[in-house]
């Protein structure tokens, strides 16, 4: 595909500035184009929750989950050096409470697999001590560690990104909706976008879950993430501390209601420290989720040039460095083999 013609992205979310991105900084000129404002959509939420999935019974799109979540410091690094601001990122880990005898047998096996999938000085182990600022209770006085989870601050994220690509050049423009008409178009419109291929296609390809968090005035910022009870519960590098999130298939309206008070709730339960945070922020939107239960990167059939990056759903900051080179080997170097694990469903 020729260099010089503009590539259009649709959508400031995580998938569309980091594609955006990935051209960029191989020199393609890029015009991102936002029908609202940066990160309008689930991409502007609060936890920043870059955690792998479980080790055990690996696959291919384990395999990719954690290719991507290894690039994460160089490409964060690159984004923070081009925009000379920061991401938030840092690889601070994460402690999970065992809540029982049982569970905590089980765990060797997870831990064992930890071991041969991950690598070594990135793995899990018990303790009965942990180093951290922000512990959870556990029931049987021990804790889950793990040193491959991440953490990034999502609206920084995209502040840092968008200053990135203007800095090489590019143009993020908001309040201006792709027309569709332009190829190459990257089109990483979130919700909205599953809702356009469902109807353009004919058949169900994704939805919106809703999804609700808060951010709290508590600073814990190396410590640990921790996820119990369903919650991510994440200190930030600029001293707040993200609790979420909900995940809500029905849903009457896009706004916080009563969920996000119950979420507060139980993370103030399982760590006492959080008790009289002050709350800072409450935020609900709807994450773009494929049925295939997996990130969308694949062409829009029946349209030559455009290119589809939406679904990501839970991992969606964790799988934007991978998603993000794809994209670019697809449009820049004509790459045509994608992983299977991105089709449309």
């Amino acid at each position: 595909m020729a260099r010089d013609r503009v590539i259009l992205v649709a959508g400031a979310g995580i998938f569309g500035l980091a594609c955006a991105w990935a051209l960029a900084r191989r020199g393609a000129p890029v015009r991102v184009l936002e029908a609202g404002r940066i990160g309008a959509g689930s991409s502007g939420g609060h936890v920043g929750a870059l955690a792998p999935h479980a080790p055990e019974n690996w696959n291919s799109k384990k395999a990719l989950q954690l290719d991507s979540l290894l690039a994460a410091p160089d490409f964060w690094k690159g984004v923070e050096d081009a925009s000379g601001l920061p991401s938030g990122y840092g690889r601070t880990g994460r402690l999970q409470p065992v809540p029982d005898a049982d569970t905590a047998l089980r765990l060797a096996d997870r831990i064992a697999a930890a071991e041969r999938q991950w690598p070594a000085d990135l793995g899990m182990r018990l303790t009965d001590h942990p180093q951290a600022a922000l512990v959870p209770d556990s029931p049987t006085g021990l804790w889950l560690e793990d040193g491959l989870t991440a953490r990034l601050n999502p609206r920084a994220a995209l502040l840092a990104l968008t200053g990135a690509i203007r800095a090489k050049g590019g143009e993020v423009i908001e309040n201006h909706a792709a027309d569709g008409d332009h190829a190459p178009t990257i089109w990483a419109t979130g919700t909205p976008g599953l809702q356009d291929l469902n109807r353009a296609l004919d058949r169900k390809i994704g939805q919106g879950v809703k999804g609700q968090s808060a951010l709290l005035a508590h600073a814990a910022p190396d410590s640990p993430q921790v996820f119990a009870d369903g919650l991510h519960i994440v200190p930030h590098a600029d001293g707040t501390t993200a609790i979420g999130s909900t995940s809500e298939n029905s849903y009457d309206h896009d706004q916080p209601d009563h969920q996000a008070e119950d979420l507060l709730a139980r993370a103030r339960t399982l760590c006492p420290a959080l008790a009289d945070a002050a709350v800072l922020d409450i935020w609900a939107g709807l994450r773009p989720r494929a049925r295939s239960r997996a990130p969308v990167l694949a062409p829009w059939p029946g349209r030559p040039g455009h290119l589809i990056a939406n679904g990501g759903f839970k991992i969606g900051f964790g799988m934007a460095p991978l998603v993000a080179d794809l994209a670019a080997q697809v449009l820049l170097d004509d790459r045509r083999d994608l992983p299977d694990l991105f089709a449309l469903p």
